[in-house]
């Protein structure tokens, strides 16, 4: 019979393992830590519309991922907002398209160095019926007659590097178009990516400016066809860029330079010079060039 308050030899015995049943609790707890995997390394990339609405990421992002690891999320905007974010230190690496603002970022000590990687072209898209009489391959000419008729034109008016360079393009042609002042009464600038743009011209039967790769992965082209192409004004190079951690010391350098490392290297190039759409090549990797 147990009487209250004293303890049995049960009880000594139990009290006298209870410090080493921590110890093994402890260790227990120390093994499931030690082989629960850490989280993957993840970066932020600030892109142009063009890289994800053509499907290029789809194809680069998960090559990447499984030669080193590394995450990605990616940020699709125009190139010009897109550098805004590394200036902001919102983003660790920018693949964009402008070379201009490329060069002027790293100038100002926001990006540590600018990469070639790769190029396309943009094209004039219009109505098969091409009102303007645009169709050749002298895109400030094309422009002149579009003016001059007072065409239909959507212009993606965002800051992005084709918005950019359909700037340089009317300049070229002798009309300046500031989206405040159009130089015609049919100017729409969208304020929108690519895509966007795309439907609006596709609906309207307007003309627009863009690039080949999300043209090829565009699927409501309704009556649109490539009207101007091969001037070699159309030549459109993109780059990669670490962004600074001088300027902004949470940038993920190491692995954001990872990235520029393996998509500037032999295995990214060749991934990029892969991704085909119905057979045709959308984007032509010239890194080192």
């Amino acid at each position: 019979m147990n009487c209250p308050g004293i303890a049995t030899p049960f009880s000594l015995k139990f009290k006298r393992f209870r410090p080493l049943a921590h110890v093994v609790l402890a260790l227990a707890a120390t093994v499931s830590i030690a082989q629960t995997p850490p989280a993957p390394a993840a970066i932020v990339m600030a892109s142009t519309t063009s890289t994800e609405q053509s499907g290029l990421f789809s194809s680069l992002i998960p090559a990447f991922k499984k030669a080193t690891g590394i995450e990605v999320k990616v940020v699709a905007v125009g190139t010009g907002q897109a550098i805004d974010m590394g200036r902001r230190g919102d983003a660790d690496v920018l693949f964009v398209h402008d070379q201009v603002a490329e060069e002027k970022v790293v100038a100002e000590g926001f990006a540590i160095k600018r990469f070639p990687v790769m190029y396309n072209d943009f094209v004039l898209i219009g109505p098969a019926s091409d009102p303007a009489q645009t169709r050749g391959k002298d895109i400030a000419s094309a422009l002149k007659k579009i003016s001059a008729g007072n065409a239909a034109f959507v212009s993606r008016g965002d800051k992005s590097g084709t918005h950019a360079a359909e700037l340089r393009y009317w300049k070229t042609a002798g009309i300046e178009t500031p989206a405040e002042k159009p130089a015609f009464a049919n100017y729409q600038a969208c304020g929108c990516g690519m895509g966007p743009a795309l439907n609006i011209a596709a609906s309207t039967g307007a003309y627009v400016l863009a690039d080949r790769g999300t043209w090829l992965s565009f699927k409501n082209r309704a009556a649109l066809t490539v009207l101007v192409e091969g001037d070699k004004r159309l030549f459109n190079q993109y780059g990669v860029m670490v962004v600074n951690p001088a300027k902004h010391p949470r940038t993920k350098v190491v692995e954001a330079q990872k990235f520029v490392d393996w998509v500037t290297s032999p295995a990214g190039q060749a991934t990029i010079a892969s991704y085909k759409i119905n057979g045709e090549q959308l984007f032509f990797p010239n890194a080192g060039q």
